[in-house]
């Protein structure tokens, strides 16, 4: 078998321009002049727009004053205390204590509506009865986490109730 001569030829000149690299070359301006004039059409309509702006009003809104601050303020405040299930909560509290016989008393009921807690002070004829209770409100559809955060033996009460305080979440409305 004869194998093809192969021939090396480093100097020899080629041809310079070829006419696919000629023709996408002038693809290529074409599309660079092309984004050029879109470019500075969008920039025209920037600045007319910018100038429309500039015509209707200054750069900087007006102060609001101090009326209008509290009166944004109070309708912040209404609008929390409209969304605060205030019903709902105390009638779980109400049921929980109902469900006890009477053997638990509410003493004190103390909501915090930016950490959306309530705080319960409550006393029992028992620690069991109190522990039963706080049982009670963890099945509850309203509160969220009631925990048993303190309890005290009343020792100078004839009776010996046990005052109790409860700190649980609630449920914001759906």
């Amino acid at each position: 078998m004869i194998r093809p001569r192969i021939e090396l030829d480093f100097a020899r000149n080629r041809n310079a321009v070829n006419r696919s690299g000629v023709a996408l070359l002038a693809v290529g301006i074409a599309a660079a002049a092309l984004v050029i004039g879109d470019y500075r059409g969008v920039a025209a309509q920037r600045s007319a727009v910018e100038m429309r702006l500039a015509a209707i009003g200054p750069e900087h809104p007006a102060v609001p004053d101090r009326a209008a601050a509290q009166a944004a303020e109070e309708a912040r405040d209404a609008f929390h205390e409209l969304v605060t299930p205030w019903a709902i909560l105390l009638q779980e509290l109400e049921r929980a204590a109902a469900d006890s016989d009477g053997s638990v008393a509410l003493l004190a009921v103390e909501p915090d509506r930016e950490k959306h807690q309530v705080r319960v002070l409550a006393e029992a004829r028992t620690l069991p009865i109190a522990l039963a209770y706080v049982e009670r409100l963890q099945k509850s559809a309203a509160l969220r986490y009631p925990m048993l955060e303190s309890h005290e033996l009343q020792a100078k009460d004839p009776e010996r109730p046990v005052r109790f305080q409860i700190r649980a979440d609630w449920k914001a409305l759906p």
